[in-house]
């Protein structure tokens, strides 16, 4: 049987998100754009089509609907092939009313949709992660030990351990799990990673909530033995492993998990280095997005330092520095933009709408002249004014404004939000 018969996807698209708030005001958090051209769901579907898995459902219930046009608007497949990405949004039915109550209970609700599709294996993904991984290797690894669920782990320092699942196995199984345990009984969570993850400090196995369960184990555990329980992470997994053979697949690859503003920002800004860890420009690992057919990006007058630019932008900028720019981006004369994440625009302005705004004293679609923009993400079609100045920083105290939300010094300007001449933050 072909991978692409046996294995079934299913990718979360996780609560509300508030900790990406204000990116999910408006939107659910698989939707939220990233590295200037792509969503964040387009990271697990890439990732399931470059393993030639190409049967894929994404669980939502939060402002659902930029994400459902996205998918319906990128992921076409052939009419002779049995490939799909569909939503499965939260519904009320008769006999459950209810919302989904955690990353199981989603997976329960959807298992009616799930059942008439054949395979021998399901795959559950997170849809806000950023990695590149090629899942049919950790289906081997799963077939080959002939395990009943196996998870994606991957070594990290004593820093990191506290945030995560932390795993200890023995002979590729997993014998015991601790949920985001205390730094005074790390010592005794201490693995072994291999000899290249120790001398990097790398000695605490994590759970990557990156699972494959046996099909029929899966849906007797949700239905039958564990009906009530909520979460894969903190019920259904350390309850099994006692229980049932839970394999480790120990993946050393780059990975992080985009669960707040800093991680977002962080994730954006690493995409600029000369050799940046996430890779874009691997021929084997393509990131899928939608299809735009927009012109090539336009520059002029400006000094442009470890930057990367979406298609469809104007750049008069004096100067850009390790930043993002997304798509439509406009940044006009003598402004100055550093260390930022530029979502870019739905839409190019024309220049009758340019002159009406003008005339009724509103800045023009995207950032003004002689701005100075630092520690920045810009959401989508944002109005900057001319000589605007956005500082931000660690001297700035966390607020919620209604042009913009500070985080761990990171200014968020809202999306669609107009900033008036010479303001300041």
């Amino acid at each position: 049987m072909s991978i692409s018969k046996e294995i079934l996807a299913v990718i979360l698209g996780g609560g509300a998100g508030t900790r990406l708030y204000p990116l999910t005001a408006s939107r659910s958090k698989p939707a939220v754009p990233i590295a200037g051209k792509y969503r964040l769901v387009d990271i697990p579907i890439s990732n399931c089509m470059n393993s030639n898995i190409n049967r894929m459902f994404v669980l939502t219930q939060f402002n659902s609907a930029s994400l459902n046009r996205h998918i319906k608007n990128t992921y076409h497949f052939s009419a002779f092939s049995a490939a799909f990405v569909d939503i499965l949004a939260a519904e009320q039915t008769p006999d459950n009313p209810t919302w989904f109550q955690g990353t199981a209970d989603a997976v329960r609700q959807s298992l009616r949709h799930i059942t008439p599709f054949e395979s021998e294996y399901v795959l559950i993904l997170s849809g806000d992660q950023l990695y590149q991984m090629d899942f049919s290797e950790m289906l081997e690894n799963h077939k080959k030990n002939g395990a009943d669920i196996s998870i994606a782990t991957i070594p990290v320092a004593e820093r990191e351990a506290p945030e995560f699942g932390i795993l200890k196995a023995s002979e590729g199984f997993i014998t015991s799990f601790v949920e985001k345990p205390k730094k005074d009984v790390l010592p005794e969570w201490i693995s072994d990673t291999g000899d290249e993850m120790r001398t990097q400090g790398r000695q605490y196995l994590a759970s990557m909530g990156i699972y494959i369960f046996n099909r029929k184990l899966l849906f007797d555990l949700l239905e039958n033995e564990k009906k009530d329980a909520t979460d894969f992470g903190k019920e259904i997994i350390p309850e099994s492993i006692h229980k049932y053979k839970v394999c480790s697949y120990q993946y050393d690859g780059y990975w992080t998990d985009i669960g707040n503003i800093y991680s977002f920002f962080e994730a954006n800004i690493s995409l600029t280095k000369d050799i940046p860890e996430f890779n874009l420009f691997d021929n084997k690992n393509a990131i899928y997005t939608r299809a735009r057919m927009l012109p090539p990006a336009k520059i002029s007058g400006s000094t442009l330092e470890k930057t990367v630019i979406a298609e469809g932008s104007i750049i008069n900028a004096s100067r850009v520095e390790t930043t993002v720019v997304g798509i439509r981006s406009r940044i006009g004369h003598g402004s100055t933009v550093v260390s930022s994440y530029l979502m870019g625009n739905d839409y190019f302005e024309t220049i009758n709408d340019m002159n009406q705004a003008r005339q009724s004293g509103q800045p023009i679609l995207g950032i003004g002249d002689r701005c100075y923009i630092k520690n920045a993400i810009v959401d989508k079609n944002v109005r900057i004014g001319d000589d605007v100045r956005i500082n931000g920083g660690p001297h700035l105290e966390n607020c919620d404004h209604a042009l913009y939300t500070v985080k761990d010094g990171i200014v968020v300007v809202k999306k669609g939000a107009v900033i008036p001449n010479g303001f300041v933050i």
